[in-house]
């Protein structure tokens, strides 16, 4: 059962004779499993699968190293289960639209991940794992976390926990970004530049100015890094995301330019006019499921149009606004084809010039992807757009 006490979730399960309870933390939202049991080193992955599955929680009290092996079993029973029923509805699925196919894609992957979800980890406060064999993983945590849930003990999904471990990974180690001879260093819930197509292509096209410059939404900071790197004189950057606006600020300190940025927690634009302003909004118009998701997923175009609708009254006189868009949407039928060009004159715009370039990125090449059709025409624009007179 799940209890609510002040709007804090908890997980409640019987211990032998013993009712106990603990805090519940999912950075996705996600609430507790409605039925939790506690699990060892003895369950079958058989029985923990059809458990999970029925939406029980298993809150492991074995060893760790276990638990991730028990994750690894159930995910292969998963993937066994979704092969079973393409197979059956193979001939549907040929009929399938893109736009079909993709909804079909998320309900999949949703499923995979409610599924994994159901195997619980037991954190004390201070971040510290009370099983055997488990690692030290009080930096990721806190790095993703904050200070809020350090004096608490709470339990988190195994594959949430793993995330975490991995994004501490990335945000070490870096990733390299040719335009800048550098390092980008991505937090945990910021996406990472890994597609480096679309900062070449910011990195090439012709500046019409190098005083100012608006970034709209700057994530890490890579497009900013790029713009100053250009010799852009100042960029002010904004973003809703605080753990975003922090990671940029990070990155831009690394590399010496954090004198040209400026930050500013703001819905797309700050105040004021600029003689460019750049935005990489999310390329799916669909709802995100998770917090990094929202650089992907922008629910019913909201970003996309909002710059749009708003550009024209925030450039300069000859301005150029760059839209950085994929047309990945207009070939899973998410996007009608003519809908942005629509857009862009429905805003007063109109195109000065567009540079396109072809992903580089491992599914777009990937036959097996179920989605590799509509990734294999897909291309990345920029599109640089100035008000009409």
């Amino acid at each position: 059962m799940t209890l609510q006490d002040d709007s804090t979730a908890y997980l409640a399960w019987q211990s032998g004779a013993t009712e106990q309870r603990l805090h519940w933390h999912s950075e996705a939202g996600n609430p507790p499993p409605k039925r939790v049991q506690e699990a060892d080193d003895q369950i079958a992955a058989d029985t923990a699968y059809k458990l999970a599955c029925e939406g029980t929680g298993l809150l492991w009290r074995g060893d760790f190293q276990n638990a991730r092996l028990l994750l690894q079993a159930l995910g292969r029973r998963v993937d066994r289960a979704r092969e079973r029923a393409l197979a059956k509805s193979r001939g549907k699925a040929a009929a399938e639209t893109p736009a079909q196919a993709f909804h079909h894609h998320r309900q999949m992957q949703a499923q995979r991940a409610r599924i994994l979800g159901m195997l619980l980890i037991p954190l004390e406060a201070g971040f510290s794992i009370p099983l055997r064999r488990a690692p030290d993983v009080q930096a990721a945590c806190r790095e993703a976390y904050g200070a809020d849930l350090a004096g608490t003990a709470f339990s988190v999904s195994l594959r949430e926990l793993q995330g975490l471990i991995g994004a501490h990974e990335w945000r070490k180690k870096g990733v390299e970004i040719d335009a800048l001879g550098g390092r980008i260093h991505p937090y945990y819930g910021v996406f990472s530049p890994v597609r480096g197509e679309y900062v070449d292509l910011v990195a090439q096209a012709p500046l019409p100015s190098t005083t100012l410059a608006f970034d709209i939404g700057v994530g890490t900071g890579v497009l900013s890094a790029v713009l100053a790197r250009r010799g852009v004189r100042k960029v002010v950057a904004t973003d809703m995301d605080a753990r975003a606006l922090d990671c940029a600020r990070e990155n831009l300190q690394s590399l010496g330019l954090l004198r040209q940025v400026e930050l500013q927690q703001a819905d797309l634009f700050p105040p004021g006019r600029a003689p460019l302003i750049v935005c990489n909004p999310p390329w799916l118009p669909a709802r995100p499921s998770s917090p990094i998701e929202h650089a992907v997923y922008d629910p019913d175009s909201r970003m996309l149009l909002g710059f749009l609708n708003g550009l024209a009254q925030h450039l300069e006189p000859q301005g150029e606004g760059w839209l950085i868009m994929s047309d990945f949407a207009e070939h899973l039928g998410l996007r009608a084809p003519g809908m942005l060009a629509d857009a862009i004159a429905a805003a007063g715009l109109e195109v000065v010039a567009r540079h396109d370039i072809k992903p580089r990125h491992g599914k777009a090449a990937d036959r097996d992807d179920p989605l590799f059709v509509a990734r294999s025409k897909e291309t990345t624009s920029l599109w640089r757009l100035r008000a009409r007179a």
